[in-house]
């Protein structure tokens, strides 16, 4: 089957359009920042991208589409480079200034060829510029925070796939030139059409997802950072100060100090699977749970986005197990308690200061040490033994 120049552009321009209104409208639902506000400005630049590239192949007079277009083009690939080291938590000011550099030059190179540039205009910059952002983006989904989710490997694969093909069509572009049969066959616009498709549906789909991924980090930063609904669990910084005053007395006394950590996984695997509003109520029941069982005496604050840490006095090593496992049950009551709740794992962890001393951070960190190795569940929650933990 051949297809026509301008049917193949107007089917990608559907394509793109469809695709940038859906993540954009949904960007602006969620209220998303960072990494998302990145790819909707990304799915955005492939819809000018398509739409220029229309206008040029149903009016040849319109030669400034074509720049319009290619830098577009490079815009696609450069702000997906972006979102994900955004979304990595790197720096962003030099990357910035280079997708800027990239986006300029292709719409330079394509109007330095004037009303005579003709379809290929500024093509090898443009391609260039493309190569290069797809290769960066492939490379910045295999590591840091993304490498970690497995719905970054197929944007890498279709980053380094996109890549590699603009290398070969530039290099096919210099050699053969582009009209030749085999630049026409495999590197001309009907093939880069069908290949911006497919990209654009798997960019969506896995965009999507560790979008959807990151909710419930942010739900339970919202969280922490409320003064009303929140106000028995301290910031990180305050937890410390109260927690090291306490250790500090309770040595002169010389009395036991328990510190306990309670984790929660699973949050994104919940998220992505039953939608952001049963992460944000388990979140909610869990840290509403960890308050809720703890001494009324206690200090609890933050620890890290998916994490809470107790420092209180108690009696003996017997009493603080209590105290640990009434804390584990307490939780998962509140999680059962969540309409609609899958119940995630959960982890509580003990250290005492008669073993590891008065120091915060050494209590802390065997604290944590312990609740990766006392993950549990709701159904064997409710066997927890003292004595065990």
């Amino acid at each position: 089957m051949i297809f026509d120049l301008p049917s193949v552009v107007m089917m990608t321009a559907v394509v793109v359009t469809v695709t940038a209104a859906v993540f954009i409208l949904e960007t602006i639902l969620r209220r998303d920042e960072g990494a998302g506000r990145l790819w909707s400005v990304a799915f955005l630049s492939g819809t000018v991208s398509t739409l220029a590239y229309l206008v040029w192949a149903f009016d040849r007079g319109a030669w400034w589409a074509v720049a319009v277009g290619n830098a577009a083009y490079v815009a696609v690939a450069g702000l997906l480079w972006l979102g994900c080291r955004s979304f990595n938590g790197r720096r962003m000011p030099q990357a910035g200034a280079l997708t800027a550099v990239g986006i300029v030059a292709a719409g330079v190179a394509a109007l330095a060829a004037g009303p005579d540039g003709g379809d290929w205009a500024g093509a090898v910059v443009m391609f260039c510029g493309i190569a290069l952002f797809c290769v960066l983006g492939c490379v910045e989904c295999l590591r840091g925070e993304l490498t970690r989710t497995r719905s970054a490997w197929a944007l890498a694969a279709v980053l380094g796939v996109d890549g590699a093909y603009f290398v070969v069509r530039t290099v096919v572009f210099l050699a053969a030139g582009p009209d030749s049969d085999l630049f026409r066959t495999w590197f001309g616009t009907v093939t880069a059409c069908v290949l911006l498709v497919t990209f654009t549906i798997v960019s969506l789909t896995v965009t999507s997802v560790l979008r959807a991924g990151r909710t419930p980090v942010r739900s339970v930063e919202q969280i922490a950072r409320s003064t009303g609904a929140d106000t028995g669990v301290m910031r990180y910084e305050q937890f410390a100060i109260a927690a090291r005053g306490l250790l500090t007395r309770a040595a002169w006394h010389d009395e036991l100090v328990a510190v306990f950590a309670v984790r929660i996984d699973d949050l994104d695997q919940i998220s992505t699977a039953f939608g952001s509003e049963v992460a944000h109520g388990i979140v909610e029941a869990w840290r509403r749970g960890v308050r809720r069982h703890t001494p009324a005496a206690a200090r609890v604050g933050e620890d890290g986005t998916r994490g809470l840490v107790v420092a209180t006095v108690v009696l003996s090593a017997a009493e603080a197990r209590r105290i640990a496992t009434t804390i584990a049950q307490g939780v998962f009551e509140e999680l059962r308690a969540v309409p609609g709740s899958v119940i995630p794992v959960v982890g509580v962890g003990l250290a005492l200061s008669d073993t590891l001393g008065d120091d915060l951070d050494t209590l802390l960190a065997a604290a944590r040490a312990d609740s990766a190795g006392r993950q549990a569940v709701a159904d064997s929650a409710d066997g927890l033994d003292p004595a065990g933990l």
